[in-house]
């Protein structure tokens, strides 16, 4: 199992670890910043460089329990020292549009009654599925707006660990959507935009630390992604 602390400090990008296990399926590190593909979230990339200055770019980063860190070539051997490095501005991005579609998902379901029911991160854009039957223009402008005025209100962003049974007692479950973790799952990460007047929800991502951060929300297209779902497609800018 590896230490994951990109679930505690999502802003850190340069670490130092030691290499737990490699193989062809990628390197195991006993610690790693490198975020895994997961929850819409696509994987960091970066570089792992040893001490004698050998480099090693990461490709792909996989797995929740165990994170494989695959490399482009040969691996480095087990015990060996390494920093790892990720790409920064990869990684940023992915949190402004990891933030920005949390806000979007409180606000469809405060305006539209709308539930968010899948969504895919990228660096440069974005798209969210919801429950609701279809959006106008009238609709996609209101949205945009009410977005952006809960991003321009400078909300802070937290994350914290619940236990399952406290997070089921005290979050609301609609928005937390605990029903659909493993009953495995006895710990639940949770991110807090704006002490929960946005949002309060499990998420396993990273986030920009105020909404802020995330700059301004452009709704760029939508579609019928389905019987009775709507996908929204949309873009950040900086501020």
């Amino acid at each position: 199992m590896t230490e994951k602390r990109y679930l505690d400090e999502s802003a850190v990008t340069t670490f130092e670890a030691t290499v737990a296990d490699a193989g062809s399926d990628g390197v195991v590190l006993d610690r790693t910043y490198f975020y895994p593909t997961g929850g819409g979230q696509p994987h960091d990339t970066g570089v792992l460089r040893d001490e004698a200055g050998e480099s090693y770019r990461v490709v792909d980063v996989r797995g929740r329990e165990t994170v494989r860190h695959v490399v482009d070539g040969e691996p480095p051997e087990p015990g060996t020292t390494v920093t790892g490095e990720i790409d920064a501005a990869r990684r940023r991005a992915h949190s402004r549009y990891h933030t920005a579609q949390h806000v979007l998902s409180a606000v469809l379901l405060d305006e539209f009654d709308a539930e968010t029911t899948g969504n895919q991160l990228y660096a440069d854009r974005a798209r969210l599925d919801c429950a609701h039957e279809r959006f106008d223009d009238g609709d996609l402008t209101a949205l945009e707006a009410a977005v952006n005025g809960v991003l321009d209100a400078g909300h802070d962003v937290e994350w914290y660990t619940l236990d399952r049974e406290t997070a089921e007692q005290r979050l609301d479950r609609e928005r937390t959507r605990l029903d659909l973790l493993p009953d495995s799952v006895t710990e639940v990460r949770i991110v807090d935009i704006g002490g929960g007047e946005v949002d309060r929800t499990a998420c396993a991502g990273t986030h920009v630390e105020n909404t802020k951060e995330v700059g301004s929300f452009v709704v760029t297209g939508r579609e019928t992604a389905g019987s009775g779902e709507e996908r929204v497609r949309f873009e950040l800018r900086e501020s």
